[in-house]
């Protein structure tokens, strides 16, 4: 990707570099870098100075015009961040100039200088490195309270993880077999070392997932948590026990054209309204089906430093596959589409 010849420092000429995306069209020349103003903070929110920004699946979706939630063009990418707090806007309370934090603004995170809203806002210690940081962010809390607080699983329990080396499915993996929940995990089969180093039992997910589960667990297992959508979840329903819970919290947009936003999402949506109304007239066995969706708040400051802790306690170590400076960008979505990446792939500005 090509930068704009605007030369300086940012942080000296009053600019920033920033990763802008032009066009839903699912190709990465789609993004390039320039140079734009630093924000000023107004009524309500802050600037903060990215340390690091998360890469997921949603920027993908957005490349390729499937996202639910677009931005109106051109927009800035990136779903969540750890930085620091350089300007606080009228009003602001609680938060000041210096102080580490994390947020997901959903979009903008992939620049050096970005103005959030100050209620979004999340407390970082001093001693995380950032990209293992915003590696626990969405991606850190997405698990935490998939585990916790929608399937609410118990020691002993039993539960499988599709992508079980992912952004989600590591830390997820982690939580769970920490929390002393039997854990199964799809992954590929070069993966399945890393699964059984998570301490989990790998399963092909290129082959038949239901039955290598079953074979696994017969009498089924407590929880399900899939990001892939369509026949999976409906896979997923069947290994449950009476009792489990279901958590949907993607769907994959590959066979979809852009601009099909909720698209994607529709045929997930319908299985668990339809199982939602099923359970309701006594006809699940107790089974249940959710979709999640991360949101900010006090749920998620709260959730988000207990994974601190346990980060400092030694329980979870987040993984970085890789960084990349903002002028890779194109080269990251990349590497995240073709798949084999173990842990989170972030950008350092």
């Amino acid at each position: 990707m090509a930068v704009h010849p605007t030369g300086g420092r940012a942080d000296t000429v009053g600019l920033g570099r920033r990763v802008v995306l032009s066009a839903f069209d699912g190709d990465t020349a789609s993004l390039s870098v320039d140079r734009a103003p630093r924000p000023v903070a107004r009524r309500g929110r802050v600037v903060v100075r990215v340390e690091a920004a998360g890469i997921s699946y949603a920027e993908v979706q957005l490349l390729r015009g499937l996202h639910p939630f677009p931005p109106k063009l051109p927009a800035v990418p990136g779903y969540d961040l750890v930085g620091e707090v350089v300007e606080v806007g009228p009003g602001v309370e609680g938060w000041a100039p210096g102080d580490r934090v994390a947020a997901m603004p959903r979009s903008g995170a992939w620049q050096e200088y970005v103005e959030v809203r100050a209620s979004i806002l999340a407390a970082v210690p001093r001693g995380v490195d950032a990209a293992r940081a915003v590696a626990l962010v969405c991606n850190g809390v997405t698990a935490y309270q998939m585990a916790h607080r929608s399937a609410a699983l118990r020691p002993g329990q039993v539960a499988f993880v599709q992508g079980a080396t992912g952004g989600v499915g590591s830390v997820l993996t982690t939580l769970l077999v920490h929390h002393g929940v039997r854990v199964i995990g799809s992954a590929s089969p070069a993966r399945h070392d890393t699964v059984r180093a998570l301490g989990a039992e790998p399963v092909d997910y290129r082959g038949d997932v239901g039955a290598a589960v079953r074979a696994l667990a017969p009498g089924g297992v407590d929880a399900v948590f899939d990001h892939i959508g369509g026949a999976s979840v409906s896979v997923g329903w069947g290994l449950l026990a009476r009792g489990g819970t279901l958590v949907s919290f993607d769907s994959s947009v590959d066979g979809f054209r852009s601009g099909q936003w909720f698209r994607p999402h529709v045929p997930v949506l319908r299985k668990v309204l339809g199982w939602t109304v099923a359970r309701a007239l006594g006809l699940t066995g107790g089974r249940t089906a959710k979709t999640y969706y991360v949101k900010p708040g006090d749920r998620f400051r709260e959730d988000l430093a207990k994974l601190f802790a346990l980060v400092d306690e030694g329980v979870l170590d987040p993984v970085v596959h890789a960084r990349y400076p903002l002028e890779r960008a194109d080269e990251a979505v990349r590497a995240l589409i073709g798949g084999g990446i173990v842990g989170k792939l972030v950008l350092v500005p």
